[in-house]
């Protein structure tokens, strides 16, 4: 099974390092720049400067020519799939979406977004604690590989999977997608407890109250309680907030130290994906009636509208109440 890689950020190329294991990687990059340095010296300097990247892996920024692989890994920033997969020619190929998000606008789940533009494509999700330059290094990593056919996801999990890259196999795809979306806005707020100085009390309170959040909001929109206790919820949540290798981690824990939104997401090559989400987030969830405190601090702050300690004294002065 030739594997096609849509999307060549760190962690598209940590993902097409994996799959190179297993056979040829076609990786598909916006940058001619990228493209270059992939094929020409066999690393992405752009990206992941640090890692070799295997021979087995080739680069293109010929979208088209992504039809010819037998599975694509769909990993670009949430906010672009949509416009990625509609240039996209048809293909019989399954679709395993690896980005994280909610699309502004429509507040769809990206499965739910491709669902719309490629009805006839098969359809899978990655998720799970995952940070590119460790899966690019070959340190250990499970995920949740999500797909609603049961055939399917073991195929792809035979070809997914790699000594030190372990898939466990779900048919919750909602449920793989809300852990992945929520933890990003989780990690912002977790990141402004370290910037601010908050200390390891108040981050490990912010992980169990926001993995209460991601809980009733996963459960409204269908997803079962297992799979957001599982690797692409908890997982991915304790993970993206406990680390400044985390892009939300890093932007919350400059918002903590009294840094503008504007200003750090202006200096950004990469996504902190969490930033666009948490509106889209807060929205989808009045809609459920689903409350979620947290998310909307961290929307108040990157939007501006309250100081740090007004936040902070808003979430502290909440009424109190039974845990769940």
């Amino acid at each position: 099974m030739k594997i096609g890689v849509i999307g060549a950020g760190a962690w598209g190329t940590a993902l097409a390092q994996v799959m190179a294991q297993g056979g040829d990687v076609l990786l598909w990059a916006l940058e001619e720049e990228v493209v270059a340095s992939v094929n020409n010296a066999h690393v992405n300097a752009l990206y992941l400067p640090d890692v070799p990247l295997s021979s087995a892996i080739r680069a293109t920024a010929d979208l088209a020519g992504m039809v010819e692989c037998d599975a694509l890994l769909v990993v670009t920033p949430a906010q672009h799939v949509r416009a990625t997969l509609e240039r996209l020619p048809e293909t019989a190929a399954p679709l395993i979406l690896c980005a994280k998000g909610i699309e502004a606008g429509s507040g769809k789940l990206i499965s739910q977004v491709v669902e719309e533009v490629r009805p006839r494509s098969p359809l899978a999700v990655i998720s799970g604690p995952t940070f590119a330059h460790e899966v690019a290094a070959g340190l250990p990593t499970a995920v949740t590989l999500a797909c609603a056919d049961a055939a399917l996801a073991e195929r792809l999990a035979a070809r997914v999977a790699r000594p030190t890259f372990r898939p466990y196999l779900s048919d919750d795809v909602i449920g793989a997608e809300v852990g992945g979306a929520v933890k990003n806005v989780l990690a912002i707020a977790c990141g402004v407890a370290e910037g601010a100085g908050l200390g390891l009390n108040a981050r490990a309170a912010l992980i169990s109250r926001g993995f209460a959040e991601m809980t009733r909001f996963g459960l409204a929109l269908g997803a079962r309680a297992e799979t957001l206790a599982g690797l692409s919820g908890l997982g991915d949540l304790v993970l993206t907030c406990s680390s400044t290798s985390s892009r939300n981690f890093s932007l919350g824990k400059g918002l903590g130290e009294g840094c503008a939104a504007a200003d750090l997401l202006a200096n950004r090559r990469t996504v902190a994906e969490g930033a666009f989400t948490a509106p889209v987030l807060r929205d989808v969830a009045r809609g459920q009636g689903v409350e979620m405190p947290i998310v909307e601090g961290v929307c108040a702050l990157l939007e501006g509208r309250v100081t740090l300690a007004a936040m902070i004294d808003a979430l502290l002065a909440r009424p109190l109440r039974s845990e769940g």
